[in-house]
């Protein structure tokens, strides 16, 4: 989906994404020093007001500004708004350059197999030393096996992809997951 795509999905409802990611993020996250945090495909922003919370200092990347809008509205309320940078840019144009994180998350963001090697190099290369990479998504086995979600096999991925992603790391996790219907991956590694 493009931008517009998006903007419309997100206008059309008051929250588009309401899962609490405390029960995810809590176990992956937990026993980490709360830091700088990069949030890739932060959406309304719903694991960035979360980080957020517990301490950390995010910037949280989508593009969408219906989304970052509604996240910053979010993230006022919370509380939290100066906890935030908000940015508004395409993840296939986006380079961290020049900032360093302790955290990087991508959640469920999708995107073709050269742009995601491109986007997860240049985050891991703004990780401080033994900084932690979390990403999560729908296995290349969802396409078949998997209840909804997208089902592109070109933006789909396995732990295994990730892991080649994330060369030079320590990987500390690497498996699929059934969540109800769906089948995930998740991949969670070290900057050594």
């Amino acid at each position: 989906m493009d931008r517009e795509a998006w903007n419309e999905r997100y206008a059309a409802q008051t929250i588009l994404w309401t899962v609490d990611p405390e029960p995810f993020l809590g176990p992956e996250v937990d026993g980490i020093t709360p830091g700088r945090a990069l949030d890739l495909g932060a959406g309304e922003g719903r694991t960035a007001l979360w980080l957020a919370a517990k301490g950390w200092t995010v910037t949280a990347v989508d593009f969408s500004d219906v989304a970052i809008e509604r996240g910053q509205q979010r993230a006022a309320v919370a509380g939290v708004a100066t906890a935030i940078d908000w940015v508004c840019q395409d993840l296939l144009d986006f380079s961290p350059a020049g900032q360093t994180f302790d955290l990087v998350l991508s959640m469920f963001i999708h995107l073709p197999q050269p742009a995601r090697r491109r986007l997860y190099g240049e985050a891991v290369a703004a990780l401080t030393p033994g900084g932690t990479v979390l990403i999560v998504g729908h296995d290349t086995t969802h396409a078949t096996e998997g209840k909804g979600g997208p089902r592109d096999p070109s933006i789909l991925f396995s732990p295994e992809d990730i892991v080649e992603d994330l060369s030079g790391m320590r990987i500390e996790r690497a498996e699929r997951l059934r969540v109800g219907g769906a089948v995930n991956a998740i991949v969670r590694a070290v900057k050594i």
